[in-house]
């Protein structure tokens, strides 16, 4: 697959038209069968998801930090293959992402501990025998560049909350 020609009728129809690069995706979450479980609805795929058994759930399946952690290693993992072939290496890539959590906040015992990630680590084991370490270097600078869920989650956007009672 040559990426730039892929790419570049995209590129020029957005730079002439800045408009027909704002998409919108869409995930719509549904109950599953027990209280700790649920569907997510992608458009594309349904990936089932249930409660960290830290918080009562049965531990067979994905938890919510589980997709998030999914989707930033995706996002990390995709945009960096498609850099180094931009750039023109030859590279094996692995991401991992990792986060640490304190399910007390999550389970509301503690008002001083936040629901959320306390940290989270993206690596990256970048296997290129013809690259040089200042090449590695900007791979990984381009790919934090442009990873949408990395910079999502450095620079939150803002979440517009709704609600419908029916």
């Amino acid at each position: 697959m040559d990426l730039r020609e892929v790419q570049k009728p995209l590129k020029e129809r957005y730079r002439e038209d800045p408009g027909a690069s704002l998409v919108t995706l869409r995930a719509t979450g549904a109950k599953g069968d027990e209280v700790v479980s649920c569907s997510v609805d992608l458009g594309r795929a349904i990936q089932q998801a249930e409660a960290h058994p830290g918080v009562g759930g049965p531990g067979v399946g994905a938890c919510s930090g589980d997709l998030l952690l999914g989707a930033l290693a995706a996002c990390a993992q995709l945009t960096s293959q498609m850099v180094a072939e931009a750039m023109g290496l030859e590279a094996g890539i692995e991401v991992e992402a990792e986060g640490d959590i304190d399910l007390r906040g999550t389970l509301g015992i503690d008002r001083e501990v936040t629901a959320g990630f306390r940290e989270i680590r993206l690596s990256f084991d970048v296997d290129a025998p013809g690259a040089d370490p200042e090449e590695v270097a900007r791979l990984i600078e381009k790919t934090e560049r442009y990873c949408t869920v990395l910079q999502t989650l450095r620079g939150p956007s803002p979440v517009v909350i709704s609600s419908a009672a029916t």
